[in-house]
């Protein structure tokens, strides 16, 4: 017969028996990792706009559903939020600074591309930031060998080096994704067609798109435009004259009409300076000439100007009659097919990488600021609300 003392070790010892079996029952019956509950799927990628639920196992999205009961190791609330694929920015300078890929993630952004910081004598230091970005992200070479000046990129045509940035491309196939183009005059002045047309001679052996900084440029569109092939990019496309996609009259010119039917793609490209006028965005808007994608041409100050964030910038083209719907694609599935590396990216589709921006859509009086200190008001903003990347939430977003 066992004396107490004996009969209470016992006791304890089955109750740790017990309770490391629970833990492990419980863990077993964790069919997923996590789960985002209750909140209003936009997934444009599959038409989807509805309540639903979901689930995320093995950093993949595991189940999109109306009301997943399983159990999860992690739940997110996300009643009364936006639940859309991670946002991807096409045109950021976010490999600037090492610090810059962390801010941007809290903002829903789940990969990013560095628009030309750098041309081919620097461009390693734009890559050590998409190294070691925790998102995923790749950069555009300037075509300007010293990247951007501020005296000019290209205004001494040397700089626009053909071998340079093709050597640049050889030895950084893994994380140069294009060639930028500046055009515009204060930075290509006279030489706009000729830096054009190097960024082409430099793109066609390595099957890469070229970007393009349009506006305010000195050469006619007419003369740029042709240059352009499928799968080009134009960003600030709402840059207001000299040389605005649309003329006086409000007609979108022939030559960008041509440019789009054969394939180039056309981004918004906010930025701070230069490239957004409320006027212009209402003539190209009027006309029927929707942007593809936006972008933010984030830098790190950013926040304290009209840019602010992405969701920020999505939501300016509210008051020009997009929907929430037509944004979210304009942030996911458009951009996420310009660039091969974002081809399972930019869908909350099942078996996708689990990529997930949470969004508030706010009613209420918004003030939006455009490149010229204009000013409009908006009924409805998007702010940032949650970030998971690859199944994991991200702490602070």
């Amino acid at each position: 017969m066992m004396n107490r003392r004996q009969f209470a070790g016992t006791a304890a010892a089955a109750a740790l028996v017990l309770s490391r079996a629970s833990s492990a029952l419980a863990a077993a019956a964790a069919r997923y990792d996590l789960i985002i509950k209750g909140g209003r799927v936009v997934d444009p990628s599959v038409r989807l706009n509805e309540i639903r639920d979901v689930a995320i196992t093995g950093g993949r999205i595991a189940a999109v559903e109306a009301n997943i009961t399983a159990a999860a190791g992690e739940t997110i609330d996300a009643r009364g939020r936006l639940v859309v694929p991670g946002l991807i920015d096409i045109h950021t300078h976010t490999g600037r600074a090492a610090t810059s890929p962390g801010l941007v993630l809290a903002d829903g952004v789940t990969g990013w591309i560095d628009a030309g910081s750098q041309g081919a004598d620097k461009i390693a230091e734009t890559i050590a930031v998409a190294k070691s970005s925790p998102q995923q992200g790749r950069v555009l070479v300037n075509m300007g060998r010293a990247g951007i000046l501020p005296d000019g990129d290209t205004m001494d045509l040397a700089r626009a080096d053909v071998a340079a940035a093709r050597d640049a491309i050889a030895k950084n196939r893994d994380f140069v994704v294009g060639i930028k183009a500046r055009l515009s005059r204060e930075v290509a002045g006279m030489n706009d067609y000729e830096v054009l047309r190097r960024a082409q001679e430099v793109a066609t052996p390595f099957n890469l798109p070229v970007m393009i900084h349009m506006g305010q440029t000195v050469s006619p569109l007419a003369r740029l435009f042709p240059l352009l092939k499928k799968g080009d990019i134009v960003t600030h496309m709402f840059a207001p004259p000299p040389n605005a996609i649309v003329d006086d009259a409000g007609r979108i010119l022939p030559e960008v009409l041509a440019a789009r039917r054969r394939g180039v793609w056309f981004d918004v490209g906010n930025g701070q300076t230069g490239h957004m006028r409320w006027d212009i965005v209402e003539r190209i808007m009027k006309a029927g000439f929707w942007p593809d994608s936006f972008s933010t041409d984030w830098n790190a100050n950013s926040k304290t100007t009209g840019v602010v964030d992405f969701p920020n910038c999505m939501s300016k083209l509210f008051n020009y009659g997009m929907s929430v719907d037509q944004a979210i694609a304009c942030g996911t599935v458009n951009p996420a097919r310009m660039f091969p590396l974002f081809n399972d990216r930019g869908t909350l589709n099942v078996g996708a990488p689990a990529d997930v921006a949470l969004l508030e859509l706010r009613e209420g009086t918004f003030e939006f600021l455009d490149n010229y200190q204009g000013k409009i008001t908006g009924r409805q903003r998007l702010f940032p609300a949650g970030t998971v990347l690859g199944g994991r939430r991200i702490q602070g977003a």
